[in-house]
């Protein structure tokens, strides 16, 4: 998988977020998104998402040579967000349920083996209401890692975990990403020490 950025740029109003960024994202490779808070990081990963529009130039993504349609981008990718809502009426378990009719997990994964691999087998069939704020964000990360996709978007993974679920997060990347694309947007390094790459957004201003 590749994702091409050519002369992109997404502006608000009369404001600039990013401009003339060319950019290539390749599979096997971690990147990280860095600059100051505000400075537009969680904005050029949610047009990568393509849950927010681009102002002018492309973003294409391709596969074994292959141009995949604009339209169908979110097939290949998955994300996590502090932002993103998780359906708090429901259970973990029913989450994960409805989570799997329409995005498959990773080959041998299933339901039971995520709330394993969480440590949140006590809190299986309690409503998500009733999470920590913590315990949400393990969620999050999980149904961005374990969904059977080459690509993953991670918007500050490590918010709201305390030090065993910060542990989690880079024990789940390190057992499940590493032969994936993965893109970090962080200010935090100890978010994305794993990452081989970094995109200053500042240089493109």
């Amino acid at each position: 998988m590749k994702i091409l950025l050519s002369d992109a740029g997404k502006r608000y109003n009369r404001e600039w977020i990013f401009r003339h960024l060319n950019y290539e994202f390749n599979t096997g490779t971690a990147y990280a998104i860095t600059g100051n808070n505000g400075s537009g990081k969680s904005t050029l990963l949610q047009v990568i998402a393509g849950a927010v529009q681009h102002s002018e130039g492309a973003i294409d993504f391709t596969a074994d040579g292959k141009t995949i349609e604009a339209e169908l981008h979110h097939q290949s990718i998955s994300l996590a967000a502090p932002y993103l809502e998780l359906p708090e009426e429901m259970t973990l378990t029913e989450f994960l349920r409805f989570h799997q009719s329409f995005k498959s997990f990773l080959p041998s994964v299933n339901g039971s083996f995520i709330i394993d691999e969480l440590g949140l087998k006590h809190a299986a069939q309690k409503q998500i209401r009733y999470y920590s704020s913590g315990m949400k964000q393990r969620v999050k990360l999980a149904q961005a890692i374990f969904s059977d996709v080459p690509v993953v978007l991670l918007d500050e993974p490590a918010t709201n975990l305390d030090a065993e679920g910060f542990a989690l997060y880079h024990r789940l990347i390190n057992s499940y990403c590493m032969n994936r694309l993965v893109i970090v947007s962080s200010n935090d390094d100890a978010e994305y020490s794993f990452c081989k790459e970094k995109l200053s957004i500042m240089d493109y201003k």
